[in-house]
């Protein structure tokens, strides 16, 4: 049966071409994923343990850290690492040196003053010169080193792009006013940040720490060790030596190196997973495709299968022909779609370093043996699962029968399983989709749409008809008898129809329900930024840490600004004795309402100007809180308090779910803390003079963001479409295997219909009537396929945006455009896909294909 099963493969491998290229793309997309994310994982490891080869101990500052980064509280009660503590750790036996280091954001300014790179990525650094004048942790490139206030290096890689030169004047800022720094050298850095196209701003020590923490004070503690010290023994010594408390740690680099690989390793295992997902969308699309090409083939074969029966071929060996066949076929394909992925990951890596400036580190590339094994088992058992129903057919049909038919029709007691199954799936999945939408449960809707799904596959046999139908009198009317034909193809064989157009169902089901979401947020988010905000303009750090103290003083002197009021997020501790948090936002009582949407269900409008709180109606749901309740606080400055609930708010994204008057818990902000938002409003309203006078009034800050109520919906807007585009490319892959899905079941039902198309031909239909009709043929499956695909993936959509947060006001928006326009890529699809078997049909020879069996 082995060589019965290879005869059979080499004599198809026509017929079954477009099944291995299915398998090969969804697998080389398996194998490009692990390939590059194991490649890219160890080259951010390998990359990023460069940062810990000199550093035997680091002590951190954990509350430090976190002020550096949020420009907060500078003068705190808690341990500190001071330069005392620097000296005494460094004179410790087995201590080489020991380096204190302050960083944070930095945003540096192109020469036409804009931000160079990301907020997130923009990094500031001390830079401690040795006994030579040289930071061995950041190597010159050019100049030198910077050494006072006036004076800043950059990475060479951010001056190269930027065409800065050793002497240029570069703005450079934190959270407040731009400085004016003269360059005084260029380094190289393997900090990951900036290897990933970051920036890095070097301060001399002092300066650093003025701008992120206090004089004297670090955020870090970096020792290097003696020759021949031992690690273990040297972090002892440091613990001893460094101020106790809760916000100081000390580690050894290997502990921090493999801390820093566990979450590289968890970065690479998310990305993995997320591409992983839309690989199995693939294929699963592929399932449709190799099922359809073995029960053709099945079909075409019976009186061969009928045959080996006859001369004693029991079912068990019949069965397990086609399943060598497929497995044979699932070999071939993986290890081609192995080497194909190999290269899409080299490929990918060239494109992401290259056009799209990705800066991925450098490394070997990595295929592992999980990769080999992985991509091989996966596209072998993906083929031979999708082969057993056919071979299992095979394995039913009597010999006499089979010898006497072309192909058997399904029984009619196949068909009552299979819709009964269909049936139980479909309600079982539209319950679940209800009471999921009932109770805003999203695993319970995803749940649902797939179970929906599932039943509606099932179903598909006998949806074809009725919907095919629709097209009938129209295909009748413009093309007469071969729209006639080719709707009764179309219809002839249910489930291979069905089994072709789901193929391409998947695919459109995901695309249309992912834009109608993408579509119903993006109108919400409209309009609620219409509704809500009242400001013309809000001021904030692109990298959502504070502002500076002095900003919103600086903005409120403005020309043009009548209106203002400064946002500031504050946790606070609630409860007798502190054990829970609530983080409540500070703002003007007197001016909030000119700037912002203040609507309550219950309670006062007027209680912020009492003194007491609004509270969402969401986090009044969630904690509990009833208007009249009291929170006991304690603030951090370490005052207590407490607050009243004063009302409950409608739904707003303008204000947070717990707003309180900015008189009476500002004072208790950490000090030294800054605001978090400004809002604005104009004497003329939103001008583009107004938007110019507060980016003068912030310094011209480059990190610094004025934003109107048109930038805010283009940005929602953008992020929103640069999601969809995403989802649209990944999911690319599953709609290439559909097309292949359709183009193989039309070359296989051309060459199944030879004596028909013969007879045809013989009764007066030319080559232009046999070539429209296949091609019409595959435009009504392929329509059908994208039918069902926009009703589920409107249906899913509406389930799904019915269970987002009532503050958002999101609606079901179907948007028209592109859901005709998916109607009419499906129809194009159907016909592209059908223009090779149809040239092949109009080719067929009258005599030839008459005779043919």
């Amino acid at each position: 049966m082995f060589r019965t099963a290879l005869r059979n493969v080499l004599a198809h491998k026509g017929r079954l071409l477009m099944t291995v290229l299915a398998v090969m793309l969804g697998t080389a997309f398996v194998a490009a994923t692990l390939v590059f994310s194991d490649t890219f994982g160890n080259a951010l490891r390998t990359q990023s343990s460069k940062s810990y080869t000199d550093i035997a101990v680091a002590v951190s500052d954990r509350e430090a850290s976190n002020l550096s980064y949020q420009h907060g509280d500078r003068a705190v009660d808690s341990p500190t690492l001071t330069e005392e503590t620097r000296t005494k750790v460094a004179a410790l036996p087995g201590a080489a040196e020991a380096r204190g280091v302050v960083s944070g954001f930095a945003g540096i300014a192109d020469k036409k003053g804009a931000l160079i790179g990301n907020g997130f990525s923009t990094t500031g650094t001390n830079y401690v010169p040795g006994a030579d004048g040289t930071d061995p942790r950041y190597p010159l490139v050019e100049g030198r080193g910077p050494k006072d206030a006036t004076e800043i290096a950059l990475d060479a890689r951010t001056a190269d792009k930027s065409g800065f030169k050793v002497g240029d004047t570069i703005r450079v800022a934190v959270n407040g006013p731009v400085m004016k720094l003269k360059l005084t050298g260029t380094v190289n850095t393997n900090d990951p940040r900036v290897v990933a196209g970051g920036s890095l701003a070097a301060f001399d020590t002092a300066t650093a720490q003025q701008l992120y923490l206090s004089p004297g004070r670090f955020a870090e503690l970096d020792v290097k060790a003696k020759p021949g010290a031992d690690d273990s023994a040297l972090l002892a010594a440091v613990k001893q030596a460094v101020p106790q408390g809760d916000n100081i740690e000390a580690k050894t680099g290997r502990e921090l190196a493999d801390e820093q690989d566990r979450m590289i390793k968890q970065g690479t295992q998310v990305l993995s997973t997320a591409l992983l997902g839309f690989a199995g969308i693939a294929l699963f699309v592929g399932i449709f495709i190799i099922a359809n090409t073995f029960t053709m083939l099945v079909a075409q074969r019976t009186k061969e299968l009928a045959l080996l029966r006859a001369v004693g071929a029991t079912r068990r060996q019949i069965t397990r022909s086609v399943l060598i066949e497929a497995l044979l076929v699932g070999l071939t394909a993986s290890v081609t779609g192995l080497l194909a992925g190999i290269g899409i990951a080299v490929g990918l890596k060239a494109l992401l370093n290259g056009p799209f400036d990705a800066n991925l580190p450098d490394g070997p590339l990595i295929v592992a043996p999980s990769t080999v094994i992985a991509a091989i088992v996966v596209g072998v058992l993906v083929t031979v699962l999708a082969a057993w129903l056919p071979a299992r057919r095979a394995s039913r049909i009597a010999p006499v029968a089979a010898m006497s038919s072309a192909e058997q029709p399904p029984t009619h007691k196949g068909l009552v399983v299979r819709n009964t199954i269909g049936s139980l799936f479909s309600l079982a999945g539209a319950v679940a989709l209800a009471a999921g939408v009932g109770t805003k449960e999203v695993k319970l809707v995803g749940v649902g749409a797939g179970a929906l799904l599932i039943g509606v596959f099932v179903l598909t046999p006998l949806l074809s008809r009725p919907l095919i139908a629709l097209f009938a009198p129209l295909l009748r009317a413009l093309y007469g008898t071969p729209g006639k034909l080719a709707q009764e193809n179309a219809v002839r064989n249910p489930r291979r129809t069905a089994a072709t157009a789901s193929a391409l169902t998947i695919g459109v089901t995901l695309i249309t329900s992912l834009t109608v979401i993408g579509a119903s947020v993006n109108q919400a988010m409209d309009k609620v930024t219409a509704s809500d905000f009242k400001a013309d303009y809000t001021v904030a750090m692109e990298n959502i840490s504070p502002l500076s103290p002095e900003v919103a003083a600086q903005i409120a002197k403005a020309p043009g600004v009548s209106v203002m009021s400064t946002e500031r997020d504050m946790a606070v501790k609630t409860g007798q004795n502190g054990e829970d948090f609530e983080s409540i936002t500070a703002v003007d009582a007197a001016t909030i309402d000119q700037l912002a949407t203040v609507k309550v269900k219950e309670g006062s409008a007027d209680a912020l100007k009492q003194g007491k709180l609004l509270v969402s109606s969401g986090r009044a749901e969630k904690a509990g809180y009833k208007v009249g309740d009291t929170l006991t606080v304690t603030y951090p400055d370490g005052a207590k308090g407490s607050l009243t609930v004063g009302g409950i708010l409608e739904a707003n994204i303008a204000l947070a779910p717990v707003v309180a008057p900015e008189a009476v818990v500002g004072p208790h902000a950490a000090p030294g803390s800054g605001v978090d938002k400004v809002l604005v409003k104009g004497v003329n309203g939103p001008t583009e003079e107004l938007k110019q006078a507060l980016r003068d009034a912030t310094g011209g800050n480059p990190l610094i963001a004025v934003k109107g109520a048109k930038e805010i919906k283009a940005e929602n807007s953008r992020i929103i479409t640069n999601i969809l585009n995403l989802m649209y490319g990944l999911l690319g892959m599953s709609v290439v295997i559909a097309v292949l899905g359709v183009v193989n079941t039309m070359a296989m039902s051309v060459f199944e219909r030879r004596r028909e198309i013969g007879m045809l031909r013989a009764i007066g239909l030319d080559r232009l009537g046999i070539r429209r009709m296949i091609r019409l043929e595959s435009v009504l499956i392929a329509l059908f396929g994208g039918l069902v695909g926009v009703g589920l993936g409107v249906l899913a959509a509406w389930a799904a945006v019915r269970t987002m947060p009532s503050s958002l006001k999101v609606v079901t928006v179907v948007p028209p455009v592109q859901t005709v326009g998916f109607l009419l890529a499906a129809a194009v699809i159907g016909l592209l896909a059908a223009l090779w078997p149809a040239h092949r049909a109009s080719k067929l020879d009258i005599l030839d294909s008459i005779k043919s069996q």
